[in-house]
């Protein structure tokens, strides 16, 4: 079962500000990954539900995290049916990600206070997510559903409004600024934060040095 319950959850994404989102269908490039932006500083991490036999892949990367990497709070994305959410929560799940907006989903992450982020292109979308439940919303992708401006403008109706937006974020100030001045509560990074060597593999100290910076500069656009 879940580790962390919805709030909190909630207050550690906003605090780190960042939620890196990852996917690698082999479990120790997973825990190298996991170790290294745990490392870095954050304490929060979506993995994503892609490839198959992807829910036994979290399944032992859970157990890891909690094992060894205490206080990371474990979650899903990309998960699209109620079933698949049912599935992640029994592997221990601390919150679940979604591009749609489920009813039957939001049921089963409610029933057992996780922690549920559905994705939403709209004002419609976003009042309706929060009328299922959701303590945060995701807006996917980013960039293509109007970036900051988009944010921004929602903020305006809906001042309490939770926005984490997914697509379009990078780790650099210029971009970083423009998300946070819009007011989102904290932001998803993709394969921008998961630095790869010449040899086409992932470097771990880059990608710890990486999210150490980039959490730097979300402490200093808040400040």
């Amino acid at each position: 079962m879940a580790t962390y319950t919805r709030i909190e959850t909630v207050l550690q994404m906003h605090e780190n500000g960042i939620v890196p989102v990852f996917y690698h269908k082999d479990i120790e490039v997973c825990k190298q990954v996991l170790k290294a932006c745990y490392d870095g500083g954050l304490r929060s991490f979506e993995f994503t539900n892609r490839g198959d036999y992807a829910h036994e892949v979290f399944g032992d990367l859970n157990k890891y995290a909690k094992a060894e990497l205490d206080g990371m709070i474990m979650g899903v994305g990309s998960v699209l049916d109620a079933g698949t959410a049912a599935l992640y929560l029994q592997l221990g799940a601390d919150f679940i990600v979604s591009p749609i907006v489920s009813e039957e989903m939001a049921k089963v992450c409610n029933r057992r206070k996780v922690g549920w982020m559905p994705g939403c292109g709209s004002v419609t979308e976003i009042a309706y997510a929060l009328e299922l439940g959701a303590e945060v919303v995701k807006i996917f992708p980013g960039a293509q559903v109007g970036g900051p401006a988009f944010v921004k403008a929602v903020k305006g109706p809906l001042p309490w409004a939770s926005i984490m937006p997914t697509g379009g974020v990078s780790p650099t100030e210029e971009n970083l600024k423009t998300w946070f001045d819009a007011g989102v509560h904290c932001v998803g990074i993709g394969s921008k934060l998961f630095v790869k060597n010449s040899e086409g593999q992932y470097d771990y100290p880059t990608i710890t040095e990486t999210i150490k910076n980039a959490l730097n500069l979300v402490k200093e656009l808040r400040s």
